[in-house]
């Protein structure tokens, strides 16, 4: 009996802590903020595909022709191509080609990269998204007036980023005239005044209803842009290097394709080196969304 008081304390004891420690869980729970905590959603792709795998050799055939004039082992180890140093391949990886024929050079160069936000309330999307947009207002590309918002498809660009696909007529005298001169100041970006000589402008080197300076494009992933950089060091051959760049998700691709005539005289025609990059942009499109 002389027990039982000490038991009927520690059983009070007990009931006191439950009490007290459910009051503080109901306090923690309850604090301001914490039910409406959302995690912005994951990117709609979690993988990459095999950069040096994802151009057929029938098109690397074509884009380098160099490749045809090698014996077969040769064009085996050419076709290849080189993978792209990195440390994280399931964030970005890239590969690299290049063929020499007896006219010109040429060297095609792929890049994926996923993003991956690390702020729970930015989604990778919106994460990618952002990084294009620096991406296109670095290129600096005529008539966007730079720092101008991403455009998707169907988006309305102005007279100099506008893509013209079809043959319509031209959107004004400024624009579509023959005159050299004109077709040369319309050409303000750095990228397209390093292309303005008197033969390596990228306006008149198609049709006339055909604008070839860097510019926006539709139809290719959510956003895309084409750049094209005509340089030339001292006394060497001109070369032309042909980027076009595009985000689908979050996803972001750039493809490089260049050329290098023999001839120091010669420029590198400009609209069939843009007309193969976006063909190769758009297959690499279909090959991420599988």
């Amino acid at each position: 009996m002389a027990y039982v008081p000490g038991v009927a304390l520690l059983a009070a004891l007990a009931v006191g802590c439950s009490a007290g420690s459910g009051g503080g869980a109901s306090d923690a729970d309850s604090k301001p903020g914490n039910p409406a905590v959302t995690t912005a959603p994951p990117g709609k792709y979690r993988t990459l595909p095999a950069p040096c795998r994802a151009v057929p050799d029938s098109t690397l055939k074509d884009l380098l022709p160099g490749i045809a004039q090698l014996s077969r082992q040769q064009q085996e180890k050419a076709l290849r191509g080189a993978a792209t140093i990195t440390y994280d391949t399931d964030r970005k990886v890239g590969c690299s080609w290049k063929s020499t024929a007896p006219d010109s050079s040429r060297n095609l160069t792929i890049d994926f990269e996923r993003v991956v936000s690390y702020d729970p309330a930015v989604s990778d999307e919106d994460r990618a998204r952002a990084l294009y947009v620096k991406k296109e207002n670095a290129a600096e590309l005529p008539g966007t007036g730079g720092g101008s918002p991403e455009k998707g498809k169907g988006a309305t660009a102005s007279a100099g980023g506008e893509e013209k696909e079809k043959e319509t007529p031209k959107p004004g005298d400024d624009q579509g005239s023959a005159d050299p001169s004109a077709s040369s100041s319309a050409a303000s970006s750095p990228s397209a005044s390093a292309s303005a000589t008197a033969s390596g402008d990228p306006g008149p080197s198609g049709s006339g209803d055909e604008d070839l300076r860097p510019r926006v494009l539709d139809g290719l992933g959510d956003a895309a842009f084409l750049d094209d950089l005509l340089t030339r060091a001292g006394s060497t051959a001109q070369h032309r290097t042909v980027s076009v760049v595009f985000r689908t998700s979050n996803v972001l691709v750039t493809v490089r394709y260049g050329e290098q005539p023999t001839l120091v005289t010669k420029v590198p025609d400009s609209k069939e080196l843009q007309e193969k990059a976006r063909s190769l942009a758009r297959k690499l499109a279909e090959v991420i969304s599988g």
